[in-house]
C-alpha cells in the first residue's frame, strides 16, 4: 500500500488516505484503557488541547481536566464515570470515551467496550503492565476491540520503556510492535524516533508542536536496530510483509504501516507508542497512530442482533434502517440523557423509535453532541456516531432503539453481578419515599448497583462492585438529592436449632374470667429434624400427629400446628427464627364447652416455646459457597484469609496460569472481603457467592 507524510509527519496507508473523504470512513470511535493513575485522563486532555478543542491543558490535580467533570471524580483525583468527548485531527472525527481506572467501576468500561471500535491502552512506563490495565485489557480481548498502546509517563525516575514493553508481552500475552524509540530517559527524555521513517521528533519545555529532524548519531546504530526488530517482527506476522522481507532483506515505510494496520484489526499484534502526556510529549504522534492504525465503523464487521428467532446483521450505512444501542443513562441539569451508538441508519430530532426490547416506541427529543458535561444541538445522528439523546422516558442501559418498521434486539452488555452490599436509611423517617425513589433513579443509570430490601431484617440493601462503587453512589445521592443517609452493615439473618429435644412435654391452657372459657391439654415430643430421608434437607419444621381414640379432633390438631408455628419466628437463644424442628403431638385432651380452635393455637404455641427452653439449642448463621479465581501465585495468601474468615475449602482446580478455588465461608465473614481480596491478589483476584443455607456458629467463650 502507498503511504503519504501527514501534516505531523506520521505515515498512513491508502485506505485510511481513502476513507477520510467519507465521513463515514474518517469516524473513530475510541476509549482510553488504563490501570488508575496510569495518565490516561491527562492523555485525553493532552488529545482535547492538540486537537484544538480546548485551549487550555487541564490538569487532573487542580481539578480542571474536561471529562473528570464530576465533583467527586474533582474532589478524589480519579475517573469515576466513563465521559465522552469529541474532536478532529486531520479531517478524521475522533469520538473518545475516557473510562475508569478503578476496579469498582469495570462495569462502566464494559459498558463502553460494547460500543467502541478501537481503544488506547495506557501503561505506565515505571510499574508496566498493572492489575487493572491486565482487567480491561481482557475485557477488550472479549469484545474483539483492537489496541494501540501508550507507555506513559517516560519523564518518571525508572521509567523503562523495554521493561515495560516486557510487561505487555509476559502478562498480556500479546505481541508488542514497538514504532518509536525514547529521546533521553526519565527527566531527560526530550522526544521520539519515528522509526518507520527514521526521523527525531523533538519537543521543546512549552506547549508548542515538536520538532523534526534527522536521527541522532549516537542513537541512529539502536533506532537502525530497533527498524530491523520491528521488520523482523512484522514480516513473521504477515505474509505480504514476509514475501517482501525475504525478497529484499528489509520493509518499506508503506508495507509496514499496511501491515501494521492489519495486525492491529486482526488482534495479533499490538503497535506501541511511548511519550510523556504531563509534559505533552508524544500526543501528535499517537494521535496519528490512532488514524492509522485503528479501524472506522466501516471497517468493523456488521453488527448482528435478533428478530423473530433469527440473526440478521446491520451493516453501517446510513441510508439503511436505524438500529442504535443505549450504553450509558445519566440524569443532568438539561434532561434525562440516553447515550446511544447509532449503528446503522440515520435518527432525526422528533423522529419515533422502537426499543424492541421492552416493545414500546419513544420519541427523540433532541439529539446533542457531547463533550463530556457540554452539549451541542444537532439534527440528525448517522451510522457511526455516538450521541445522547433526550426525550427517552424509560429506555435503560442495554436497550436496543430501532425503525419501528424493522425491529432488532442488539446483544446488551454484560453486567456484572454486585458483590458488596450496605444497609441504607434515611437519617428522618420523612425522607424514606424520597430515598427510595433516589435509589431507583440509581440503579437505572448503573446496572451493576442493585437494591433490595431484606423480608426479615426490614434493611434495604444497596449492593454493588466494591466498597468505593458504594460510597461514591451514595455520596451522589446525597449531593443531588440533599438528603441525609445512614450507612451500616447489613444484618444477618441467625437461625436456632434444636441439637437436643424433649420428650412428653405437657401443657394444660386454662383460661376461665367469665363466660365462655378456655380449655386445651397437649403433649408435644419435640426433636431435630432428620435430614437424611430425601426431600427433608433443609425443611424447617415437620408436624405430626400420633393422637389416638379421636382425643383431639382433627381441626383442634390443625389448631395445635398452627400454635407450633407462630412460636418458631422467636427462639430462646436470641430471638431468631427457629428451624429444623420436628414437633409430634403425641396425646392431648377436650373439655366439652370450652375447648375451641383459638385455645389449642395458644395451647401450641406456649407448649413448643416451653419445649424449646428445655431443649439443647444451636445456633445457625448463614453460609456461602465462595468461587475465587486468583492468579497461580496469590493461592496460599488467599487460602489463608479464607481459614481466617472461617472458611473450608472444598475444591481447587487450576486453569491457565490461575487457580480456582472453592470455599464454604460465613456470611458474615464476606463483608469487606473484596477489598481484601484485591489487596491481596494485586487487584487480580476475582469471587462469586452463592447461598448455601445455615451452619452452626461457633459458641461464645465463657
Amino acid at each position: 500500500m502507498r503511504t503519504h507524510t501527514t501534516s505531523t509527519g506520521f505515515p498512513t496507508t491508502s485506505a485510511t488516505t481513502a476513507t477520510a473523504a467519507s465521513p463515514l470512513g474518517a469516524v473513530r470511535n475510541l476509549g482510553i484503557l488504563a490501570h488508575v493513575d496510569a495518565g490516561k485522563t491527562t492523555v485525553t486532555e493532552r488529545i482535547l488541547y492538540a486537537t484544538g478543542t480546548t485551549h487550555k491543558r487541564g490538569e487532573v490535580h487542580d481539578g480542571t481536566t474536561v471529562t473528570d467533570f464530576d465533583s467527586q471524580e474533582r474532589d478524589r483525583g480519579i475517573t469515576i464515570f466513563a465521559a465522552a468527548v469529541t474532536c478532529t485531527w486531520n479531517g478524521h472525527r475522533i469520538n473518545l470515551i475516557d473510562t475508569p481506572g478503578h476496579v469498582d467501576f469495570a462495569d462502566e468500561v464494559e459498558r463502553s467496550l460494547r460500543v467502541l471500535d478501537g481503544a488506547i491502552a495506557v501503561f505506565d512506563a515505571v510499574a508496566g503492565v498493572e492489575p487493572q490495565s491486565e482487567s480491561v485489557w481482557r475485557q477488550a480481548d472479549r469484545h474483539g476491540v483492537p489496541r494501540i498502546a501508550f507507555v506513559n509517563k517516560l519523564d518518571r525516575a525508572g521509567a523503562d520503556l523495554d521493561t515495560a514493553v516486557d510487561s505487555l508481552r509476559e502478562r498480556l500475552h500479546t505481541v508488542p510492535l514497538v514504532v518509536q524509540l525514547p529521546i533521553g530517559q526519565e527527566d531527560g527524555f526530550t522526544g521520539v524516533v519515528d522509526l518507520l521513517r527514521m526521523r527525531a521528533l523533538v519537543w521543546g519545555p512549552g506547549p508548542d508542536p515538536y520538532e523534526e529532524g534527522p536521527v541522532p548519531e549516537a542513537l541512529r546504530p539502536e533506532a537502525e536496530r530497533r527498524r530491523r526488530l520491528l521488520e523482523e517482527a512484522v514480516a513473521e506476522l504477515h505474509p505480504v510483509a514476509l514475501e517482501e522481507f525475504c525478497a529484499t532483506s528489509a520493509l518499506s515505510a508503506a508495507t509496514l504501516a499496511s501491515a501494521l494496520r492489519e495486525l492491529t484489526a486482526r488482534g495479533e499484534g499490538v503497535v506501541v507508542l511511548c511519550g510523556s502526556a504531563y509534559r505533552n510529549r508524544g500526543i501528535e504522534p499517537l494521535l496519528e497512530a490512532a488514524v492509522a492504525y485503528l479501524p472506522s465503523p466501516l471497517d468493523v464487521p456488521p453488527v448482528r442482533g435478533t428478530h423473530g428467532g433469527g440473526a440478521q446483521e446491520r451493516a453501517a450505512d446510513p441510508s439503511a434502517p436505524f438500529a442504535g444501542l443505549v450504553f450509558k443513562v445519566s440524569s443532568t441539569a438539561t434532561g434525562r440523557l440516553a447515550y446511544v451508538r447509532v449503528y446503522s441508519g440515520t435518527i432525526r430530532k422528533g423522529d419515533t423509535v422502537l426499543d424492541a426490547g421492552a416493545r414500546r416506541t419513544e420519541r427523540i427529543g433532541r439529539i446533542l453532541r457531547v463533550q463530556a458535561d457540554r452539549h451541542e444541538d444537532v439534527e440528525l445522528a448517522r451510522a457511526g456516531d455516538i450521541v445522547a439523546v433526550i426525550g427517552l422516558k424509560s429506555a435503560r442501559p442495554g436497550a436496543t432503539l430501532c425503525t419501528p418498521g424493522a425491529p432488532l434486539v442488539l446483544e446488551p452488555p454484560t453486567a456484572a453481578e454486585p458483590v458488596v452490599s450496605v444497609a441504607v436509611e434515611a437519617a428522618r423517617s420523612l425522607d424514606t419515599d424520597r430515598l427510595a425513589t433516589a435509589l431507583a433513579r440509581l440503579v437505572e443509570e448503573d446496572p451493576s448497583l442493585a437494591v433490595r430490601t431484606d423480608r426479615e431484617t426490614g434493611q434495604t440493601l444497596l449492593s454493588g462492585m466494591g466498597e468505593l462503587h458504594l460510597e461514591v453512589a451514595v455520596e451522589k445521592v446525597r449531593r443531588a438529592q440533599g438528603l441525609e443517609i445512614a450507612v451500616g452493615r447489613p444484618q444477618v439473618s441467625y437461625r436456632e436449632t434444636v441439637a437436643r429435644g424433649v420428650r412428653g412435654l405437657l401443657y394444660r391452657h386454662v383460661k376461665q374470667d367469665g363466660g365462655a372459657g378456655q380449655f386445651a391439654h397437649v403433649v408435644l415430643d419435640v426433636q431435630p429434624l432428620d435430614p437424611d430421608p430425601a426431600g427433608r434437607e433443609g425443611e424447617e419444621f415437620v408436624f405430626r400427629s400420633a393422637v389416638t381414640g379421636g382425643r383431639v379432633p382433627q381441626e383442634y390438631v390443625r389448631a395445635v400446628e398452627a400454635g407450633c408455628r407462630d412460636a418458631l419466628a422467636e427462639g430462646p437463644l436470641g430471638g431468631h427464627r427457629v428451624t429444623g424442628v420436628s414437633v409430634t403431638l403425641t396425646d392431648g385432651a377436650t373439655h366439652p364447652k370450652d375447648s375451641s380452635e383459638m385455645a389449642f393455637r395458644t395451647a401450641g404455641r406456649f407448649a413448643l416455646r416451653e419445649a424449646l427452653r428445655g431443649s439443647a439449642m444451636t445456633l445457625l448463621e448463614p453460609v456461602a459457597e465462595v468461587t475465587v479465581t486468583v492468579p497461580g501465585d496469590a493461592v496460599g495468601a488467599v487460602i489463608g484469609d479464607l481459614a481466617a474468615r472461617r472458611g473450608r475449602v472444598s475444591g481447587q482446580t487450576a486453569r491457565a496460569g490461575t487457580a480456582v478455588i472453592t470455599a464454604t465461608v460465613p456470611l458474615a465473614e464476606l463483608f469487606g472481603y473484596a477489598s481484601r481480596l484485591r489487596g491481596r491478589t494485586q487487584g487480580r483476584g476475582t469471587f462469586t457467592t452463592r447461598p448455601t443455607g445455615y451452619a452452626a456458629a461457633p459458641q461464645a467463650n465463657g
